[in-house]
């Protein structure tokens, strides 16, 4: 069967759809489909993508307005009695067609405070501390996360707040155990954590099946709230003039 696309076409400037029809084969991918349209009916198609596997992230796009990778969406998965319409992501500025401008992530993974272990300290933990922080090491940076957040989309605070991507490295980094320092003071003034309401919309999106909402975000609120507003901890900061 034949299945159309609605593909937007245009830059930072603007642009519109444009529809392509496109046979429809057994196992194919949205990603299969565009590069068959890039090859056939559209040379000049602007599209991002490396493995094809799900695992660089490259490919994302907003596929009948969900944020997905366009490697990991299988044809027979939408209705394809209607237009597949895909759309670049959002929450970043448009280069050309399906390709964004992302270089914004790379300037706040700088910002997060690196890996900093203790001086002296004995290289040496249990397997259960290799395991706890092992889901966020799956992360691909696709930045699906970062599109759907809605402090970054709706609200564009990106002055203000690093996004669950970089919450997730900041939990990480916490919970490796020969981690020293400490980053609740950057992640409240700084990583602008206080704004997320936990909505779990990005956990939702992330095709590693990260649970970005409930085992980093929560846990890091919980540090912050625990070092800022708890009042004994409060008190003796005053006490030992600290923070």
């Amino acid at each position: 069967m034949d299945a159309t696309f609605r593909i937007f076409r245009g830059n930072s400037q603007g642009g519109g759809y444009q529809e392509f029809l496109v046979p429809v084969e057994e196992g194919m991918v949205v990603l299969d489909a565009v590069h068959r349209i890039q090859e056939h009916q559209a040379n000049d198609l602007a599209v991002r993508w490396n493995c094809k596997a799900g695992k660089c992230g490259s490919c994302g796009a907003e596929v009948n307005g969900k944020p997905r990778l366009m490697c990991m969406t299988r044809m027979d998965q939408l209705p394809l009695e209607e237009p597949v319409t895909i759309h670049p992501v959002r929450t970043f500025p448009v280069i050309r067609d399906l390709v964004c401008d992302v270089s914004w992530n790379y300037e706040v993974n700088k910002r997060v405070p690196p890996f900093t272990p203790g001086e002296g300290d004995l290289w040496r933990w249990q397997q259960k501390d290799i395991e706890r922080p092992r889901e966020f090491r799956k992360c691909i940076e696709c930045f699906l996360c970062q599109t759907v957040c809605h402090v970054l989309r709706t609200h564009d605070q990106k002055s203000s707040f690093i996004g669950p991507r970089f919450l997730v490295r900041a939990a990480g980094l916490d919970m490796h155990p020969m981690d020293s320092i400490s980053r609740t003071r950057f992640l409240k003034e700084e990583g602008g954590i206080g704004l997320c309401n936990i909505t779990k919309c990005c956990t939702e999106v992330c095709p590693e099946d990260i649970h970005i909402t409930d085992d980093a975000i929560i846990p890091m609120k919980e540090r912050v709230a625990d070092d800022f507003y708890d009042p004994v901890r409060w008190l003796l900061r005053k006490i030992t003039r600290r923070g």
